[in-house]
């Protein structure tokens, strides 16, 4: 497998654009398409929150009669989520305008949004936006970029990536762009993720690869415990490498599954990287848990803990906060915990089989002075281990929040 530069234009047979709408209330791009030139089997996952957009609606329906997606439709600064019947009626006129632009049927037409919630669509802008969109769509990476670049919030930068890779002899790409700073918590992580690839699946199969891959990337990374209403994850296939069909438990499925774990987890810390405020990455790695599932609960339990993450903020090395934090999400016998951190500076010890270790204080603050964590903890109760990302809270995150909407 082979990094590239780029993103979902990567792959072949896919065209993007990002322009601005007018839907933000700054001249700043906030309208993205995505089009395949053929009809791609779709795969999605979409947020656990009850209060769902009715994009997510729309979307989810799509998925569920195994419909083949040909266009994505994205905007960002409103949410079209608790607008009630107008906002279904927005995501119609949206998929409608997608289609007569395209000459695509409108059972192919994915939309999403992300943005403000409760506020009506400028519906007028979205169309009129879509149409100059159509107008320049384009394989080239800036058109990628601009699409990643159309879909962002409170983010500070793009986010995009694409892998080359061959399957059965054949060289196929997979490329992907996601949106996320803020409202960041497992189950989906509150963001818009869109991978494309050239590879022919099976339908089932790629469902079943992407929820999997999900699983292991978006749903275990936290910023701040919020989980939103617009929260989508799809991913489109178009068999336009050419490839054998992939089936499900082949070496050519284990190949791509590979790409497609890189391109998510990637995608996935770097939203974590770019959380609300944030001035530490974490990385928490389980060891020694008696599943993988309990292995997830711990990391995701320390992840996810306001006062480790504001312990983390002020550089102090409250070892008690991680172990309280795993002793909530779920059985555990902390006699048998092991906890060090780790940054460039070096690596801290601070407990040892349930046993508290003495430590230097200055040299403590090194340690977590540095902008990249990486907490090792062995739980000694089997074989299950697990990784989890996350970041620190600081005063900038109230600030961002404290005024989104206004």
């Amino acid at each position: 497998m082979q990094r590239l530069s780029g993103g979902v234009t990567s792959p072949q047979g896919f065209r993007a654009a990002g322009v601005a709408a007018g839907i933000k209330p700054a001249a700043t791009k906030d309208l993205a398409l995505i089009v395949s030139d053929v009809p791609a089997v779709a795969a999605a996952t979409f947020t656990t929150n009850a209060v769902k957009a009715a994009p997510v609606v729309w979307d989810m329906d799509l998925i569920n009669r195994g419909a083949s997606i040909q266009a994505v439709v994205v905007n960002s600064g409103n949410a079209n989520a608790c607008t009630g019947y107008e906002g279904v009626q927005h995501v119609r006129e949206t998929v409608a305008a997608v289609a007569a632009e395209l000459s695509i049927p409108e059972e192919t037409v994915f939309v999403a949004s992300t943005g403000v919630i409760g506020v009506p669509m400028p519906i007028q802008r979205l169309c009129a936006g879509i149409t100059t969109a159509a107008a320049q769509l384009s394989t080239s990476a800036a058109a990628s970029s601009a699409a990643a670049e159309a879909i962002l919030t409170t983010d500070t930068h793009t986010k995009e990536i694409a892998v080359e890779l061959a399957v059965d002899g054949t060289v196929v790409r997979v490329g992907g762009m996601v949106k996320g700073s803020g409202m960041i918590h497992p189950n989906m992580a509150t963001m818009l993720a869109f991978v494309t690839t050239d590879a022919r699946i099976e339908r089932s199969a790629w469902q079943e690869m992407l929820t999997a891959s999900v699983g292991k990337s978006y749903n275990m990374i936290s910023v701040d415990r919020d989980t939103s209403t617009n929260d989508t994850c799809l991913a489109l296939a178009n068999g336009m490498a050419g490839n054998k069909e992939i089936l499900r438990g082949t070496e050519s499925a284990r190949r791509l599954q590979e790409a497609l774990d890189f391109v998510n987890t990637s995608l996935a810390k770097a939203i974590v990287r770019d959380g609300e405020g944030a001035t530490k990455f974490l990385e928490v790695q389980v060891t020694g848990a008696s599943s993988e599932e309990t292995a997830r609960s711990f990391a995701r339990g320390v992840v996810t803990s306001n006062l480790v993450k504001a312990a983390f903020f002020g550089e102090d090395a409250n070892w008690g906060r991680i172990v309280a934090a795993m002793g909530q999400a779920g059985p555990l016998d902390w006699t048998k915990v092991t906890i060090d951190i780790e940054s460039s500076a070096g690596r801290l010890s601070l407990m040892r089989m349930g046993e508290p270790v003495l430590f230097a204080e200055p040299f403590a603050k090194e340690v977590l002075a540095e902008s990249e964590q990486v907490v090792r903890i062995s739980v000694g109760a089997g074989q299950g281990t697990a990784i989890a990302w996350g970041c620190d809270l600081s005063y900038d995150y109230v600030r961002i929040n404290g005024d989104y909407r206004t």
